[in-house]
């Protein structure tokens, strides 16, 4: 498992998500962190399977047992003036209504074929709480509210050019911490044509 921003372009987003969904609003970038964890490394942190019913699983993405991951997560921002990031959101692996397990499962059913190194990613991370929703999108509710970069003075409703993202990620344990690393991208200005 590694943290993964699959970079959007919420403006084009906007226009295409009904009736084709996100499309090429979401195909010019991806930043991974540098630490690929393994499942066995991450398995202490299972939690107990809660049964889920709004939607109610088809038969086969029934799971016997957990494979939900107790994972802190933050994403913090730096704009070019500031002198270190604010984090911006905090959220949890935990909130995720669909296990990895059961993704690659539902992926694959009608005959995907999925190999050694496919990336998948697992969706925006929210929790219920408004310090917890996993997008900038979200925080800002549309760009009808101003998110504030912790006292810098700064503000965003969008990312501007020259802002570094980074997000961060680990499991806690006792007196121990399996991470990621940092998954870190810049918001390059456009280039002319």
């Amino acid at each position: 498992m590694v943290l993964m921003n699959d970079w959007s372009a919420r403006d084009i987003q906007k226009w295409e998500y009904v009736p084709l969904g996100p499309f090429n609003a979401k195909n010019f970038g991806t930043t991974i962190s540098p630490w690929v964890v393994t499942m066995d490394a991450l398995s202490p942190f299972r939690l107990p399977l809660e049964p889920k019913t709004d939607p109610e699983p088809l038969p086969y993405l029934v799971e016997k047992d957990s494979y939900q991951f107790d994972i802190k997560l933050f994403t913090a921002i730096q704009g070019e003036n500031m002198t270190k990031p604010e984090v911006v959101t905090s959220s949890n692996f935990k909130y995720m209504y669909w296990s990895p397990r059961q993704q690659l499962v539902h992926h694959s059913v009608t005959g995907c074929n999925m190999r050694p190194g496919d990336l998948l990613g697992s969706g925006t991370i929210s929790g219920t709480e408004p310090h917890e929703f996993g997008c900038l999108l979200e925080l800002c509710w549309k760009g009808t509210k101003e998110v504030k970069l912790g006292e810098s003075g700064e503000i965003r409703k969008f990312l501007k050019d020259g802002d570094d993202v980074i997000m961060t990620g680990y499991a806690q344990g006792m007196g121990y911490r399996v991470g990621f690393g940092k998954c870190t991208g810049k918001v390059l200005p456009a280039q002319q044509v």
